[in-house]
């Protein structure tokens, strides 16, 4: 808890100060990236919404995924930008709802280094493969389900905090894979996706979606709903949108989004915070 509050006040600096009687509310981002590239990523678009809604922003970013999602679980953060499956445990532990989505389904990817001797999954038996964190959905969840259930492959994970991470691992060779998703491997310089490879790919779900806790009045949702739909409207809008992941924005509905994902039964991959 310390380490959240810590990174609140540093990153909240990137914030203009709050208006006089100005509303706030927290809002935690998922660490698929660094703090500050977190920081740099959506306090553009905090800002804007700030001056669209009159509602002020507290950025809330964690050490660490268990973090994030211990936050999260105790109810912590009024709005939370998190993972498909993130959106399944927070529904059931808070009764968080999602607001809105990106248009573009979530993929999850695992990728070799091209120039390496990796051809098919069946090199992949006994290897260790990199993960950003256990409870990445489409990175690690769902792709160690996958992996293990339906392709029958004995690996080893190894959680190396984010998806950058993941891709500096295999290109150095420190381990023989790592999971992913497809617009995070395309947000990186040319170099590296010509060098990695996409080995295989999980079916395509809901992407991530912003939430909000059930204390965050009506009004206070509805209000940023609509600011952020009117941002497709508009080149810098979109820019911002883009930005943090909510291209094509669009409403959010836990039932038809995010409700499927309970099927899969993912509970049996869900790595509980070992603190």
């Amino acid at each position: 808890m310390r380490g959240i509050l810590l990174r609140t006040l540093l990153l909240c600096a990137f914030l203009a100060a709050p208006a006089w009687g100005q509303q706030m509310y927290t809002i935690a981002i998922v660490p698929h990236f660094t703090p500050v590239d977190i920081g740099l990523r959506w306090t553009p678009l905090l800002k804007r919404l700030e001056a669209d809604t009159g509602v002020g922003f507290q950025l809330r970013i964690a050490d660490g995924a268990q973090a994030f999602e211990a936050d999260f679980l105790r109810g912590g953060p009024d709005f939370v930008y998190l993972n498909s499956y993130h959106m399944v445990m927070a529904a059931k532990a808070q009764g968080y709802a999602p607001l809105v989505r990106g248009a573009k389904p979530l993929s999850g990817i695992l990728v070799v280094d091209g120039e390496g001797s990796v051809k098919s999954l069946a090199d992949l038996n006994g290897a260790r493969i990199a993960f950003p964190s256990p409870n990445s959905f489409g990175a690690s969840l769902y792709m160690r389900a996958l992996l293990t259930e339906k392709e029958r492959i004995q690996f080893t994970p190894v959680y190396v905090g984010t998806h950058q991470n993941v891709f500096r691992h295999v290109l150095l060779r420190d381990e023989m894979a790592g999971g992913s998703i497809e617009s995070t491997l395309q947000r990186e310089p040319a170099p590296v996706q010509r060098r990695l490879r996409v080995l295989y790919r999980t079916p395509e779900t809901a992407s991530h979606p912003l939430a909000v806790h059930p204390r965050v009045t009506h009004e206070v949702r509805d209000r940023i709903v609509r600011a952020l739909l009117a941002l497709r409207q508009d080149a810098t809008g979109r820019k911002l949108l883009d930005d943090v992941v909510l291209g094509g924005v669009q409403a959010a509905d836990y039932r038809q989004d995010y409700q499927p994902l309970e099927t899969l039964r993912l509970e049996r991959y869900v790595v509980q915070d070992r603190k």
